[in-house]
């Protein structure tokens, strides 16, 4: 299977335990239903606090994930701004069932397209499985450049674009300059748009809540049917960034019981959420759209 036959991949949570150990039952139960919906699964991106946990506790996310009896394909977050550590994290998964990469712009550094261009060759120099590069300025403060995409769409291992700036425009430079390249959607209310304009799929949030109704919603968005979704999506997936991600999807989590707590690594807390009802009339409304679709 390629990365690219997967039109979902869901950004997993990493549920903690009270005392903030990562809970590795509660994951493999979270992925667990993320295969039965036939989503792909990303650990340890920014929702899964992949960069507030420890080497430690990253390696046993891995474990735990590519230990699995499932079906859809688990893609590994890579992300920070040591090129050796990063390549010696890919070199550890290597060993294990990984099937593909998550490569972010290096954060907090903002360098500039050469160093850009630099720094992703040699990580999927490194790779040995298929690569997703990631587009998101307002988490690392940096854009990632044309120049990577004219300099490494070729690249044998570079795959697709997951593109979260938030902007069409963006989007469609992106694509003229790598048309061979797929590219995913890394907001799930701007889906419909997207969609519109061209994208592949989407890499989810909403998904960890909504395993089903997001594949589903994928499906009808990427099948021309955005603009009747569009309204109603907005409105919940909004409610479920009102606060900084994943805090409101970890919340959720824990209110609908399918993990046992909502803790999260400082400098993040649930403290944040002031109306756990805004959430939770989302989260009805999304399994009132998906019942009523489905009679």
């Amino acid at each position: 299977m390629s990365l690219t036959d997967t039109q979902l991949y869901t950004a997993i949570v990493t549920p903690m335990k009270e005392n903030g150990d990562v809970d590795l039952d509660g994951l493999a139960s979270l992925i667990h239903r993320q295969d039965e919906a036939d989503n792909g699964v990303l650990v340890l991106g920014s929702t899964g606090e992949g960069l507030a946990l420890g080497l430690e506790d990253k390696k046993q996310v891995v474990k735990t994930a590519t230990s699995l009896n499932i079906e859809v394909p688990i893609m590994v977050g890579v992300g920070g701004f040591n090129l050796r550590n990063q390549i010696a994290w890919m070199e550890y998964c290597h060993d294990f069932e990984v099937d593909s990469f998550l490569l972010v712009t290096p954060l907090y550094a903002k360098p500039g397209p050469k160093g850009q261009v630099k720094w992703f060759k040699s990580l999927l120099d490194t790779a040995e499985r298929p690569c997703m590069l990631y587009n998101v300025p307002s988490r690392t403060g940096t854009e990632m450049s044309l120049l990577v995409l004219k300099e490494l769409a070729g690249h044998p291992n570079f795959k697709a674009v997951k593109e979260a700036s938030g902007s069409i425009d963006d989007f469609q430079q992106y694509r003229k300059t790598a048309e061979d390249i797929a590219f995913y959607s890394g907001d799930d209310g701007l889906l419909p748009f997207f969609a519109m304009a061209g994208c592949n799929g989407l890499v989810s949030v909403a998904a960890n809540v909504w395993p089903k109704e997001t594949h589903q919603y994928v499906d009808w968005c990427l099948d021309g049917r955005g603009p009747e979704l569009l309204p109603l999506w907005q409105e919940c997936t909004d409610t479920l960034f009102k606060w900084s991600n994943p805090v409101p999807a970890k919340v959720l989590l824990q209110e609908k019981g399918w993990i046992e707590n909502a803790r999260l690594r400082s400098p993040l807390t649930t403290e944040e959420v002031d109306d756990i009802s805004l959430l939770k009339n989302a989260d009805n409304m999304i399994q009132q759209w998906y019942t009523k679709t489905n009679k």
